[in-house]
């Protein structure tokens, strides 16, 4: 009797252990998300970018998202608030997603109102311990323009390059982020030519092109400089009009590929843009959620290892630059990617490291 007993709990046991991983296996979550943007789709930039990896996550069933156009103009800017307000109300999200440096003070608001909603911003930061704020590597960004413009900057044979190794750098302030732009592009400059020679100056507003055009056309004018990487917002275009009026020199973009929101004019004298991959970031985020890590309450860099910065490589990049030059760029990247090269960061930093590599380099 004993036997039989024991022969059926085994067997019970058996049974019991070989249906376990039928029950335990548990479908992934799909999350349904709000995408807000404050201004709309067609910009070419953040937005579209936004859109873009949230529609490949779609694609692929992880999640379903509701785009909503706000609008840009000043006008718009009491929806902002209303539909953040509005759409947390809903309890409809899973996550609701904003970015740009226009939102934090209403998500802020808001978020602090609905502590159990969960938001993610990017490209900015906002508070409370239900908020993701995803943030970018200029410094990872800057390292890899510098490599082009030190390269590109005596190749004789390209359209507007002259011989003299001197390139200019447009800042919009003189502040902890847009030198962490510069930081790198010094450093990643100096690592291809060390006699290098980079005209940095800043426009002291983003809504300036007047003033960065007068700066990029002395740059030109005064120190030869045949390459400008424009980091100052809206003031940058006008360091790109100063390129193209000059017949002397390129322009690089920032943040966007601005071959694309730039005029045809401009667009054909844009050699490359430094990028941040805002659809990259959000697809990381989700890699995050779906591995168990959901970073609320946090701030997040992201550089090249993650996706979340690089620069253009098509377009007037692929056309002119020389395989060298495109062969030193993928192994910045590959080594930045594989934690052998470690780009220094200017936020946060208290040293003068920064400040006299600059004035060290000036022409």
């Amino acid at each position: 009797m004993k036997k039989v007993l024991l022969l059926a709990l085994s067997l019970v046991l058996v049974l019991g252990l070989v249906a376990v991983p039928a029950f335990a296996e548990e479908e992934a979550k799909v999350y349904n998300v709000a995408n807000l943007v404050n201004g709309n789709l067609g910009d070419k930039s953040f937005f579209d970018s936004a859109d873009a990896g949230l529609a490949e996550l779609q694609e692929a069933g992880r999640i379903t998202y509701k785009t909503i156009e706000m609008g840009g103009r000043d006008e718009d800017q009491p929806k902002w608030l209303e539909t953040l307000y509005e759409v947390s109300e809903s309890g409809e999200y899973d996550l609701i997603v904003c970015g740009t440096y226009q939102m934090p003070d209403y998500l802020t608001e808001v978020a602090a109102e609905y502590p159990d909603q969960k938001y993610l911003i990017y490209d900015s930061a906002a508070e409370g311990d239900n908020v993701v704020n995803i943030n970018y590597k200029q410094n990872d960004m800057g390292y890899l323009v510098g490599i082009v413009a030190a390269a590109m900057t005596t190749e004789t044979d390209i359209d507007f390059i002259n011989e003299d190794a001197v390139v200019g750098f447009v800042g919009g302030v003189d502040s902890p982020v847009i030198n962490d732009f510069l930081y790198g592009f010094l450093l990643g400059a100096l690592s291809v030519n060390e006699d290098i020679k980079v005209d940095t100056r800043y426009v002291n507003s983003y809504v300036d092109p007047g003033k960065a055009k007068e700066l990029g056309a002395s740059m030109i004018a005064d120190k030869n400089v045949d390459l400008i990487w424009g980091v100052a917002g809206n003031s940058g275009n006008g360091a790109a009009e100063a390129a193209l009026e000059s017949g002397k020199a390129w322009f690089i973009g920032v943040d966007s590929d601005q071959e694309l929101t730039l005029s045809e004019e401009l667009a054909a004298i844009t050699l490359t843009s430094g990028l941040k991959n805002i659809g990259n970031s959000l697809i990381w985020f989700f890699d995050e959620l779906d591995a168990g890590n959901e970073h609320y309450g946090e701030s997040i860099l992201l550089g090249l290892p993650e996706g979340g910065v690089g620069i253009v490589t098509d377009k007037n990049f692929d056309e002119f630059a020389p395989d060298s030059v495109k062969e030193l760029v993928l192994e910045a990247e590959e080594k930045i990617a594989a934690g052998e090269l470690e780009v220094p960061t200017a936020i946060g930093e208290v040293s003068t490291e920064l400040e006299e590599l600059r004035d060290s380099l000036q022409p």
